[in-house]
């Protein structure tokens, strides 16, 4: 695969020459084109506001779907999973798919680089009209990028044994603050089972490494807010088209 690309502020630099047109882009934007400038690392910058997609779909694309089909083959793996009520499944594989999924892309050690799109210019959308602007905003960002990145590198750093990965999957997995579940009780126990058994994994060849334990549970707070559409769009649209990725994980799950 590529290299990770940085995804500091100073990946920005060069906002000018991604926009060489900074007068007419200053009046369509509604700003003057010196404020395009990114060498000021100000956190509204329009370049993290850029509509990326990958710069090797093919390759990246395969990878990523090699990943999902092993998210699913751990779903179906679990007796606890397959013995909850199938709303229940349903629901936490909603909630849930695009964090394992992250896990998958790490545990694997997936990397990958983004480019522009090439319709991605703001005069593009005011020529094109709502719909266009509206189609717009489902493309993953590269803010959206920098974050997952962010959370892969964050658990790269940890360097989790496989074990780690499938306990830290089921306690991402089994989360009770999903709205609507009938086995609301199971699920609360599976989580903290899982909780449970990571933490003493951690601690056995450490005898007490409560602060590596304290990274992990960051490191899972920050994959849970990751947008699940930048995601699907990213690593799926290319190969998926208007297909929906929820609709094709649930066919899966139903026909196990």
């Amino acid at each position: 695969m590529y290299p990770l690309e940085e995804t500091t502020e100073s990946s920005c630099s060069g906002c000018r020459q991604q926009h060489p047109h900074g007068i007419l882009y200053g009046i369509l934007s509604g700003r003057k084109a010196r404020h395009l400038d990114c060498g000021t690392a100000a956190p509204t910058c329009h370049c993290k506001r850029r509509t990326v997609c990958l710069k090797d779909p093919k390759t990246t694309c395969r990878v990523a779907s090699d990943v999902l089909v092993k998210t699913m083959s751990f779903l179906r793996s679990l007796p606890s999973f397959r013995q909850l009520p199938r709303g229940d499944q349903l629901s936490l594989l909603k909630h849930g798919w695009v964090p394992l999924f992250v896990l998958g892309l790490a545990q694997d050690k997936i990397f990958f680089e983004v480019t522009d799109r090439p319709d991605s210019s703001l005069l593009r959308k005011i020529l094109l009209g709502p719909g266009s602007a509206q189609k717009e905003a489902e493309q993953p960002t590269l803010r959206d990028v920098g974050k997952l990145r962010t959370c892969l590198h964050q658990l790269w750093n940890l360097d989790l044994s496989p074990k780690e990965y499938a306990y830290l999957k089921g306690a991402l997995l089994f989360d009770p603050a999903v709205r609507g579940l009938d086995a609301l009780s199971s699920v609360e126990g599976l989580q903290r089972e899982a909780w449970h058994a990571l933490q003493e994994i951690i601690r056995l060849p450490r005898v007490d490494d409560s602060a590596r334990f304290a990274d992990v549970l960051r490191a899972a707070a920050a994959v849970q807010t990751l947008s699940h559409s930048p995601v699907a769009e990213l690593f799926f649209q290319p190969v998926l088209g208007n297909t929906n990725v929820l609709h094709l994980l649930t066919e899966m799950l139903l026909t196990q």
